[in-house]
């Protein structure tokens, strides 16, 4: 009697496929969000039956980049110190740990103008809104950060100038890896500039090497 098949190669060639599709669809549509189906399957390597068989269409590959990209967020934000750690140092902590999936945070603002819609959007930053709301408050209570604003205020300017940091870095205008975006989102919170340099510096070296290797 013959042994059945193994399939393991196609399933593992199936999901290999899959990854690139979406690897690329990140970086083609990070330049042209108007970018096809077909130029992305082009760009990826594959013929447009492969990127059909994973996602039927636009809509189809729009909403798994939006939940790889929370995904991304959530794992990110799970990683966060917690109230243990100063307003600060947490604050500074969720820039560099975050850095490393900054691309699909952008890539997912730039999709909510035509593809996914405001509110799926929302849905999908929640969890990393609402962790720097939190260490804004916590920051403002303890008067280490400045109240000019109220938190919900300040998360969303701080978060403008993030995805506008991470622009430049991708036009290739600004260089950075993380630590002089965190550096400016605790100034632009309120910390004076020499003890927000001091602050990021005295991350944990690992940390920091992270958001430099992403």
């Amino acid at each position: 009697m013959s042994k059945p098949v193994v399939r393991e190669p196609l399933r593992s060639n199936s999901r290999s496929n899959r990854a690139r599709i979406l690897a690329t669809a990140r970086q083609e549509l990070g330049r042209n969000p108007d970018v096809t189906l077909e130029e992305i399957a082009q760009a990826a390597g594959v013929v447009r039956r492969t990127l059909f068989g994973h996602f039927p269409g636009r809509a189809a590959l729009m909403e798994a980049l939006a939940e790889e990209a929370s995904e991304a967020l959530r794992a990110a934000v799970s990683r966060q110190p917690g109230a243990a750690e100063t307003p600060q140092r947490a604050l500074a902590h969720f820039v560099l740990s975050t850095w490393s999936v900054g691309d699909r945070y952008r890539l997912l603002l730039t999709l909510a103008r035509q593809d996914l819609g405001t509110e799926r959007v929302s849905e999908a930053l929640t969890p990393a809104r609402d962790e720097v709301a939190g260490i804004l408050e916590r920051g403002q209570r303890d008067g280490v950060f400045h109240d000019r604003l109220p938190a919900a205020v300040l998360s969303s300017a701080l978060e403008a100038l993030t995805i506008s940091l991470l622009e430049s870095v991708n036009t290739g205008t600004w260089e950075d890896d993380g630590t002089r975006t965190a550096v400016a989102t605790l100034i632009a919170a309120g910390v004076p500039e020499k003890e927000a340099s001091a602050v990021v510096e005295g991350m944990a070296p690992e940390l920091r090497t992270a958001a430099a290797d992403s």
